[in-house]
């Protein structure tokens, strides 16, 4: 593979992550990637990334870093927390831009973002909308908020990660279209999952059924991305229940301070709750048809 951009660090390389290296490796740059779980060291030096040994190699090699941690906090911890960027970044180098593709609190974010020290760090807030192969194959949606010059300033790894975004103004917007997108998305996961256990029940084949609602009224593109591995019991993970678990409790909580109820989004934390009760939670998120399958009156 010919180099021919700038280096970039990942941190955090799970699925998202892989998958934005994926790209990045794609359009010609080198990667470098750090993750506190040392067994995915060698699955990321095998695609072909650098691993790296510390956050401060990552900093030294890398003017732009990819962040693609679990949750908010991990995001606080890594940018300005003991040890973290802000604190290991060398006086008087050029600002680091850090481009968070997590799923975040979108108030804490924006709170993140007014404390930063521009002249040090730029962080730019961008979800991806879309599962990890998605992401993968380019076809994720970047749903980018923060500073436009800094935006402006990493376009060319945005264009390598996130062909197709939106920028969507302040910090924390990102997060909070991330969010109200996901809902959708986990409520048509979960209407897709209840249409396939009931027609089965009823005595139709899953499969057949299938391809006769994705060319119903009823389509959404859940049915491609979602419905074979339904049908075939395919649970290796694209987005696992512990991540959509976790985005859910967040819109719940969100919504709780917005005085805004959320009873669908409600109904489907409970069934992705109990599928991580039945040690699921590392399944893809279409093994919410299990839990559905597991709801029977006798």
């Amino acid at each position: 593979m010919v180099i021919k951009h700038d280096p970039v660090g990942i941190i955090g390389t799970g699925l998202m992550g892989t998958a934005c290296a994926r790209r990045l490796l794609g359009a010609g740059h080198q990667v470098f990637g750090f993750d506190a779980d040392l067994q995915k060291k060698a699955k990321f030096e095998e695609m072909g990334g650098h691993s790296a040994d510390s956050l401060a190699e990552l900093v030294d090699s890398c003017r732009h870093i990819v962040l693609a941690v679990f949750n908010t906090a991990q995001v606080e911890e890594v940018i300005a927390g003991p040890g973290g960027l802000l604190e290991i970044l060398p006086s008087g180098s050029a600002p680091l831009n850090v481009i968070c593709v997590s799923t975040c609190d979108p108030d804490r974010i924006a709170a993140l973002f007014a404390r930063l020290p521009a002249d040090r760090l730029h962080l730019i807030e961008a979800p991806i909308s879309g599962t990890s192969e998605q992401t993968a194959r380019g076809e994720g949606l970047g749903l980018i908020a923060g500073d436009r010059a800094a935006v402006e300033d990493a376009s060319s790894i945005l264009d390598a990660i996130c062909p197709r975004r939106h920028y969507l103004g302040a910090a924390g917007n990102g997060g909070r279209a991330k969010l109200a997108i996901n809902l959708i998305l986990g409520v048509n996961r979960a209407a897709l999952a209840e249409g396939l256990v009931f027609a089965q029940r009823m005595g139709l084949d899953p499969a057949a059924f299938l391809a006769v609602a994705r060319d119903s009224a009823a389509y959404s593109q859940i049915m491609d991305v979602k419905g074979a591995k339904m049908v075939a019991g395919d649970f290796a993970p694209h987005g696992k229940i512990t991540q959509t678990l976790k985005d859910f409790l967040l819109m719940l909580d969100l919504a709780s301070r917005y005085g805004q109820l959320l009873p669908l989004a409600q109904t489907y934390a409970d069934l992705v709750q109990s599928c991580v009760a039945h040690d699921e939670g590392e399944w893809d998120n279409s093994a919410v048809i299990e839990e559905i399958r597991r709801r029977r009156t006798g």
